[in-house]
């Protein structure tokens, strides 16, 4: 299977990705995770990544592509895959989209984890009260989730009219949120 996780900053995607890998024996893929383990690797797509970052700016939609598409190649992803952090917007989407389509790896599901932004708001302020982390006060989550339901709505729309969205309510237990997730995608596993 071959799933796009898409949600909200606290969502719980990061924590349902590790429990999806798990029950689907597939990878998850953070495109966060693989722009740092290609700059520790020194490949030529992560000496190019370092450089932009070091200037202090953002790697492009191209390299990130790049990173893909050779990570999709290796042998594990044969089964599938689950992508987390990646697509955050529409070019991004289209441009995987086409990706995935020329390697004859088409996505199967984009499920969305969903949950209201004031809970949202206070489970980060909870993460960060936890963490001693000032950057997370209530004020700059709602700008960030702002920026977010701006940059992903186009995306969550593209999956629609793909007739690939799956949304999921993420409000609950871990368990009860996965067993969710399980049920949603149940069908798409029956049939790839």
């Amino acid at each position: 299977m071959r799933l796009v996780l898409l949600g909200a900053p606290g969502s719980g995607k990061g924590t349902q990705a590790a429990k999806l890998k798990q029950h689907l024996q597939v990878p998850h893929i953070s495109t966060g995770d693989l722009l740092r383990a290609e700059v520790a690797v020194g490949s030529p797509l992560g000496l190019e990544a370092k450089e932009i970052m070091a200037r202090g700016d953002l790697v492009s939609d191209a390299i990130l592509l790049g990173m893909l598409e050779e990570r999709f190649s290796r042998p594990d992803t044969v089964n599938g895959f689950i992508l987390d952090g990646y697509p955050r917007n529409l070019a991004q989407a289209a441009a995987m989209d086409s990706l995935l389509q020329r390697i004859g790896q088409p996505m199967d599901i984009a499920l969305q984890l969903e949950v209201d932004n004031e809970l949202l708001i206070e489970r980060i302020a909870g993460r960060a009260k936890a963490e001693g982390r000032a950057d997370d006060n209530p004020e700059s989550v709602r700008k960030r989730l702002q920026v977010y339901d701006q940059q992903t709505a186009p995306v969550i729309e593209f999956y629609r009219q793909h007739g690939q969205l799956t949304v999921v309510d993420g409000v609950g237990t871990l368990d009860e949120v996965f067993n969710r997730i399980i049920e949603a995608i149940a069908p798409a596993t029956e049939v790839g």
